[in-house]
């Protein structure tokens, strides 16, 4: 079965009550858009061979080619990329909002735990994370083909360029963090059940014991993602982690020494200026995520390290908020 058919036959199934009120790509109507280009290219090339010599068919057929190329980058790449934002912030929101039900702190928590005790929230988290998943893969790899299409109908790598401008935009779907607290979602409430979740959970994996910790997660129609666990300053796996607005995980206490800011103070005070110690962007640190299902599963399977990095942390806390304010009342009292 050719894509398009899975992917039409995916947005009127099982799920379609729950994906109507979610943002998708225009697989069939891009796609056709390409055929038409494709094939308006070739018969104004048959015209030209019919009436013109062999130099100015080769004149015209640059020219033709070009101006399809350029009817298409205004028209194609500007509604894809709306159409990318869509889904992206459609899919970080969702995420966002079920994974808060599971970290739940303070009041809300405490509801969320007595309301368990009527019926099964954890199965509906699943169930529910498990279609976010699918969601986010299918228009992922929607892409993927649309932009392989258009570089094979016009000869050209503006679709490799599309991809590299995604990823400046922060907005490339199997890369966003949510989609690592969501595979971390499904492993903490399969840990915590004793397997109950298995089938929900077979698709992801984690191994600490390596000498690169990884995450795997093995999504719909066979998309096998890796995400590095180690920290790129300490070289340890991530501690308190924090994905920045470039995507890179990096442990909080190193994150806010790389960036020259106090723990306790946290990443929103770093400046415009701070830069990501990977990829050298700056402005990543104000709408950083704090990777909390993440965390709470490298404290489940490595409880020992995580209590000894927690003690190491509050220590370096404790020293920096007195420095802090020492600096703070020597400058207010003009010593």
């Amino acid at each position: 079965m050719k894509f398009g058919e899975t992917f039409r036959e995916y947005l009127h199934g099982d799920q379609e009550k729950f994906l109507d009120k979610f943002s998708h790509v225009e697989y069939k109507r891009l796609k056709k858009v390409l055929k038409q280009c494709r094939s308006s290219s070739h018969g104004s090339q048959e015209i030209c061979r019919n009436s013109l010599e062999e130099e100015q068919v080769e004149e015209e057929d640059h020219h033709q080619q070009s101006h399809q190329i350029v009817v298409c980058d205004q028209m194609f790449f500007s509604e894809l990329m709306k159409e990318v934002s869509d889904i992206a912030g459609c899919f970080n929101s969702k995420a966002r909002r079920l994974l808060h039900l599971h970290v739940a702190r303070g009041m809300q928590g405490y509801v969320l735990w007595f309301r368990q005790c009527f019926r099964d929230d954890k199965l509906a988290m699943a169930e529910e994370g498990k279609m976010l998943m699918e969601y986010v893969t299918m228009n992922a790899i929607a892409i993927r083909k649309i932009l392989k299409k258009y570089d094979k109908v016009h000869s050209s790598v503006n679709g490799n360029i599309f991809k590299s401008k995604m990823r400046a935009e922060h907005i490339e779907l199997l890369q966003s963090p949510w989609l690592i607290e969501l595979g971390a979602l499904f492993l903490n409430i399969n840990g915590l059940d004793g397997g109950r979740f298995s089938e929900f959970c077979g698709n992801f994996s984690c191994d600490l014991d390596a000498s690169e910790p990884v995450m795997r997660l093995t999504l719909p129609n066979s998309v096998t993602m890796d995400y590095s666990l180690t920290c790129a300053i300490c070289l340890d796996t991530v501690f308190n982690p924090y994905a920045l607005s470039c995507g890179h995980l990096f442990c909080k206490s190193c994150a806010c020494s790389a960036a020259f800011v106090p723990i306790f103070l946290g990443l929103k005070e770093a400046t415009l200026d701070s830069k990501c110690s990977i990829c050298r962007e700056a402005g990543v640190y104000q709408n950083a995520v704090h990777m909390m299902e993440l965390d709470l599963l490298l404290k489940q399977r490595c409880k020992e390290n995580w209590k000894e990095r927690m003690v190491a942390e509050r220590a370096l806390i404790v020293k920096q908020t007195k420095e802090y304010w020492d600096m703070q009342t020597k400058y207010a009292i003009g010593y």
